[in-house]
């Protein structure tokens, strides 16, 4: 086998590991363009890398991905030098967006790694190292001795990583309706609320507790800027502010539930995850950043 075949048989090798190490670099960074960069630049390090002294490619790609994203996440000092309540709290993630109907193997591939927009909110809320921790171990099962060289700490500490991070996560990670068909009809009642301008219909299918997440990036300014709203009232208050939107509203798969993609145009405005439990939307994440709706791929949906 000649040198070209070789390093065909090393992509081939990695094609089939794509998807997984996706998936890792997705709920690490939380950004579906970022991901791509870390699972490129962890080709770019395996064709830097002599691959016989490799025994385990997959378990090797999955820790030079996380390393990657460990760095990109200790990278983002700009959003960590904000306070909490300012950088946190209107941060969305993006969005993994699919139809609500799956007939493209594709799009069954990507509501496979979808994560819902809730939990991943939570995970951005951790340290580097907590979330490395955590996501490896917890969601993709890789044993503590082999995260403990990328954190740079034993096999006990990163444990107690992964532990504090488990500890915030199911503290902070609200309920949700598995039933696609339920989440559903709570969502259309609150499109139809807010369509019609029906404020006492919104109260209805608000939560009292609701929490409106809207992340609209960094230039935006007026009434369409980043924020966060509490409460039933206020929510639906912002609901019938932008109500003039819901006409354009189409309904998908958004982080694996029921949500909304606005276009208009053909251009998406903004997309909408809900999280909704006990018949009530608990949860409201908006992500409106022109730059990074741009960079989205949204199916057609349901109108």
């Amino acid at each position: 086998m000649d040198d070209t075949d070789d390093a065909q048989a090393l992509a081939d090798r990695f094609e089939a590991h794509r998807g997984h190490l996706r998936a890792v670099a997705y709920r690490m960074l939380g950004s579906l363009t970022e991901a791509e960069d870390a699972v490129q630049e962890t080709w770019l390090k395996l064709g830097r890398t002599d691959t016989a002294d490799i025994r385990n490619l997959g378990g090797w790609l999955t820790t030079v991905v996380g390393r990657v994203c460990l760095d990109l996440l200790r990278s983002r000092t700009a959003r960590r030098e904000q306070p909490m309540d300012e950088g946190y709290d209107t941060f969305v993630p993006d969005p993994v967006i699919g139809p609500l109907t799956e007939t493209d193997p594709e799009q069954q591939v990507l509501r496979a790694d979808a994560v819902g927009l809730a939990l991943l909110v939570v995970l951005d809320t951790l340290e580097p190292a907590e979330r490395l921790a955590f996501v490896l171990h917890d969601m993709f099962a890789v044993p503590f001795d082999d995260i403990a060289p990328i954190v740079e700490r034993g096999t006990a500490a990163t444990r107690q990583l992964a532990s504090r991070a488990r500890r915030r996560v199911q503290g902070a990670t609200p309920s949700a309706e598995p039933d696609l068909a339920r989440q559903r009809a709570v969502v259309e009642a609150f499109m139809a609320a807010s369509r019609a301008g029906d404020f006492d219909a919104l109260l209805a299918v608000l939560d009292p507790a609701v929490v409106l997440r809207a992340d609209s990036g960094a230039l935006v300014r007026g009434p369409a800027a980043s924020k966060v709203v509490h409460g039933a009232k206020a929510v639906a208050g912002q609901a019938l502010l932008f109500g003039r939107f819901a006409p354009h509203g189409r309904y998908a798969l958004v982080g694996g539930a029921v949500g909304i993609v606005n276009v208009v145009d053909g251009r998406p405005q903004s997309v909408m995850g809900v999280t909704v439990a006990d018949g009530r939307i608990t949860a409201l994440y908006i992500l409106a950043d022109p730059e990074r709706l741009a960079a989205l791929a949204v199916p057609d949906g349901d109108g």
